[in-house]
């Protein structure tokens, strides 16, 4: 079966959703043909039976990436010979397939990575417009997914979240995956040193997208205040976004921006204390990349998150936009290293346990099967 990927996100471009797309898509392309639709930021890697079809950028930007052209007709075009289509987001692309698949009567599934309605406003820049932003997002979510036939959901608060809004469209939940035999713990010191940090460093990390809403601030804030009593630790940030972000960590004593990382492995295993400041999540991929590489986690109460990570057995949470609470949290485990241990021991088990890609693929080809045997008998 032919199955297109829609998608507002990918390759070359780093970010959550384009990493799941890396590792499903191989997975699923050995039962259908894949042809993706995805914006033009650059060649991104061949894979056997996929295909990708880029679709020219505008000059528009919008939080730190810049937005698609909206390529409604040549979207139809290639929808028409689909049995299924399966979207990612609500962007030019997104929107264009889910109108396109409707109007084709194509069966529909889409996999819910954000909510929409709390990460747009965030990541708009001037304020008179995120007022407005908030209730028209909440309206273009509602008008787009109760067009699918099927939600795919990370969780069940997603799916909450989505029925509290009047999205009606049946929702199942598949839990992301992580590849625990490539995210492990490694060499610490090792790593450190490639990294360009001493064995004595601790090493306080976050990697993932650099956006607004991630509140990178906040964590620079604690810093500051460790910073201040610890000669030894050091920050380490990887990944890319907006500039403006980036910028503040650029150029700082004892910060290391290492910017966007191919393979992020050996700068996760070098870090000794993880932490996701973020305001809105749905699951982390890069929380749980840490956890799998035993790295204890300092979270906010964001998403599914909140289920997954338990206080003072595989993680810790602090109160959002805190930085006190947060360099408490920190001091902790810097001053306690048989507590980094444990709690980076307890988070890999939690997700050798519960988050596998294999089982994520087999789960999503399972519902894409019955979304479309369901519609050729209706």
């Amino acid at each position: 079966m032919k199955i297109v990927i829609a998608t507002d996100n990918y390759l070359p471009r780093w970010d959550g959703i384009a990493r799941f797309l890396s590792e499903i898509i191989p997975r699923i392309s050995k039962e259908y043909e894949i042809i993706v639709i995805a914006p033009d930021f650059g060649n991104s890697p061949e894979m056997k039976n996929v295909k990708v079809i880029k679709i020219p950028l505008t000059k528009i930007t919008f939080g730190d990436f810049r937005i698609a052209k909206f390529q409604y007709f040549k979207i139809k075009k290639i929808i028409k010979d689909a049995d299924a289509v399966f979207t990612q987001t609500i962007g030019p692309i997104g929107i264009a397939s889910i109108l396109a698949a409707k109007n084709n009567f194509k069966p529909l599934i889409s996999f819910i990575h954000n909510i929409e309605w709390e990460l747009f406003p965030k990541a708009i820049t001037m304020s008179f417009i995120k007022k407005p932003v908030y209730p028209l997002t909440k309206k273009l979510v509602r008008f787009l997914y109760n067009k699918a036939d099927l939600l795919i959901v990370p969780a069940d608060n997603v799916a909450d979240m989505l029925s509290w809004q009047n999205i009606k469209t049946k929702k199942d939940i598949v839990h992301l995956g992580v590849n625990t035999d490539k995210f492990v713990k490694g060499d610490k010191n090792e790593a450190k040193k490639k990294a360009g940090f001493k064995h004595e460093d601790i090493v306080i990390g976050y990697h993932g997208r650099i956006g607004r809403e991630k509140d990178l601030k906040t964590l620079l804030r604690a810093f500051i205040r460790i910073r201040s009593i610890n000669d030894n630790a050091k920050l380490l940030i990887v990944g890319s976004g907006q500039r403006d972000i980036e910028n503040i960590f650029k150029d700082k004593v004892d910060i290391l921006f290492a910017g966007q990382q191919d393979d992020v492995i050996p700068w996760v295993q070098a870090m000794d204390i993880y932490v996701l400041p973020s305001l809105t999540e749905t699951t982390s991929l890069s929380t749980l990349e840490a956890m799998s590489c035993e790295v204890p986690v300092i979270s906010t109460k964001v998403g599914f998150v909140n289920d997954y990570l338990e206080e003072g057995e595989n993680g810790f949470f602090f109160e959002k936009h805190h930085p006190y609470d947060l360099a408490k949290k920190i001091e902790i485990l810097i001053n306690d290293s048989s507590l980094r241990t444990r709690i980076g021991h307890n988070a890999r088990k939690t997700v050798i346990k519960n988050f596998n890609w294999n089982t994520t693929s087999e789960n999503i080809m399972k519902l894409i099967n019955e979304v479309i045997d369901k519609k050729k008998k209706g």
